[in-house]
Order: C-alpha cells, then sequence, then structure tokens
C-alpha cells in the first residue's frame, strides 16, 4: 500500500493526474474485498489491483474517463451472470470509488523582486505550485523563497525553458520595461490557464500598443490580465501580493471579485436574513 501512495505522491510532483480505484463495498463472491486498490495514470498504466479480468479492465475504462473529467466517482459492477451487464460470473458484487488526484496548479512568477517574495509566499498558502524565475542569481536564493522553487532562466527563450500549459498561471514581474515585453511577447500566445502583467496603465497601453503593431491579435491581449490584481488599494509589495493572489484565486475558483456584502444585498436569502459564511 505504500508503495502506491509514494508512487501517487511522486506522480502529483511531476504534474500528472492518477486515481484511486479502491473497491469500498463487496457483496456475495468478489475476486477482492473492500478495501482493495489500484492506481491508475491517464496513460492507462496501472499499480496494484482490484481482481484482474474484465472487472478490472471496465473500472480502468472509467478510470481514465474520471481523469479527463476530473470529477472523482462512485461506481456499481454487477458480477452475476444472469445480469446483462455482468463483468463476471462470480455472483458478486462491488461498489468502486474511483478518487481523481489532481496535481496542483502552477504558479511561474517571472522576475524575483520586491513583489515575488511575499507573492510566492502568499500563493504556495492558498495551494499553487510556485516557481520563481530570473536571470539573476543571487536573487533565486533559499532564504528569499522558502516556499518556492527558483529557475535561473534566460528572459530570451522563456517557452523552451519553462512548463507551460493549460494549468498554468504566470504572473510577469520582471525589473524592467524591456524584458516586461520580451517575456509578454513570447507567452501571449502559450495556451496558459493566466496571464497577468505588473504595470501602469500607461506602461500596459503601450506594450499593448507595440504588440498589435508586430501582428498580435486583440483576442490575444484581451486575455491579459493588466495592469494586474483586483483594485483594492495596493501599495506595499504585501499588498500588491494580496491583489494579485486574490485575482488568481478568483480565476481558479470563478468568483466575481465583488465584495460579498454587495452580493448578499443584491441576492438576499429566502428567508430575508444576510447568508453566514463559515470561520473554518
Amino acid at each position: 500500500m505504500d508503495e502506491l501512495y509514494a508512487a501517487a505522491a511522486n506522480a502529483l510532483r511531476s504534474g500528472e493526474r492518477v486515481a484511486f480505484a479502491t473497491i469500498v463495498r463487496a457483496e456475495g463472491s468478489t475476486p477482492r474485498s473492500t478495501g482493495a486498490q489500484m492506481l491508475i495514470w491517464e496513460s492507462g498504466r496501472t499499480l496494484g489491483t482490484i481482481g484482474g479480468g474484465s472487472l478490472e479492465a471496465r473500472v480502468l475504462q472509467d478510470a481514465c474517463a474520471a481523469l479527463v473529467s476530473g470529477q472523482s466517482q462512485l461506481r456499481h459492477y454487477s458480477l452475476h451472470a444472469a445480469e446483462g451487464e455482468s463483468l463476471g460470473i462470480c455472483g458478486g458484487a462491488v461498489q468502486v470509488f474511483i478518487h481523481v488526484l489532481l496535481p496542483a496548479d502552477r504558479l511561474i512568477i517571472i522576475g524575483a523582486g520586491h513583489v515575488a517574495r511575499p507573492l510566492a509566499r502568499l500563493a504556495a498558502s492558498v495551494g499553487f505550485d510556485v516557481l520563481v524565475v530570473d536571470d539573476r542569481p543571487e536573487h533565486l536564493t533559499p532564504e528569499r523563497f522558502a516556499q518556492a522553487r527558483t529557475q535561473l532562466v534566460s528572459f530570451s527563450d522563456l517557452p523552451a525553458q519553462l512548463p507551460l500549459d493549460g494549468r498554468t498561471f504566470v504572473v510577469i514581474a520582471t525589473r524592467s520595461h524591456e524584458h516586461d515585453e520580451e517575456v509578454l511577447r513570447q507567452l501571449v500566445q502559450q495556451p496558459l490557464a493566466y496571464l497577468g502583467l505588473m504595470g501602469s496603465r500607461a506602461k500596459v497601453r503601450l506594450l499593448f500598443q507595440r504588440l498589435l503593431a508586430e501582428g498580435c491579435s486583440s483576442e490575444q491581449l484581451a486575455r491579459v490580465c493588466a495592469p494586474i490584481g483586483l483594485d483594492i488599494g495596493a501599495e506595499t509589495p504585501e499588498e500588491i501580493a494580496v491583489s494579485i493572489v486574490a485575482e488568481l484565486v478568483r480565476t481558479r475558483r470563478g468568483g466575481t471579485g465583488r465584495p460579498l456584502s454587495q452580493l448578499a444585498r443584491c441576492a438576499p436569502s429566502p428567508t430575508g436574513e444576510p447568508s453566514e459564511q463559515a470561520d473554518g
């Protein structure tokens, strides 16, 4: 069992989706009893067994579908030969819980400056796998980024150096307008979950004008969150980090970004009383 858990942890650290198929109920004659587990990768690779044969093949098929959807599910499988959907002749039945495990969303902070330090800490605290990259090795120290991984890069060729995919969030916060423009030019066409750029409205307008003149589409630039973050009046690096992480969470969870007090006034509860918020 420890081997399965260690393999699952390694897969998640590598950014892979995996699922545990666990027999949670067994009735009558079944190949394996309650508690039997199998680990499944999206590729169809497995570790462990819940009984083999047609039952395991069907569970593997259902688990791969669950990995695509990202949704865990409880499934019932009959082993009664007389039943049309039977997967065997043992005469029993099993319930299998297919538990999908998703790797943490990845946040890449490009630039290891003043805002990057509190941003890395706060983003890690809400579940992001944080990677801070820069071209200055003296800024990428464990003392500065204890809660994040770091990587020395060249800003001139980022797509070849970084894991950029549909679950990757990127914050551009380099030390200069020139580097910001260089990075944005490379990433604006990447299939990212989120792309944000730090900077004033004037800076953002100038960069966008340049990229439009180079052939970037307005649709591509519309995906860039710039200036970055939610409007909370942030000034200090720590406050700016709060603003940015709030926008990251809104993107991940699908919130509105509006004050809950305003939403409560717009949509009162059926009893007319303010809705309660869990304090955990």
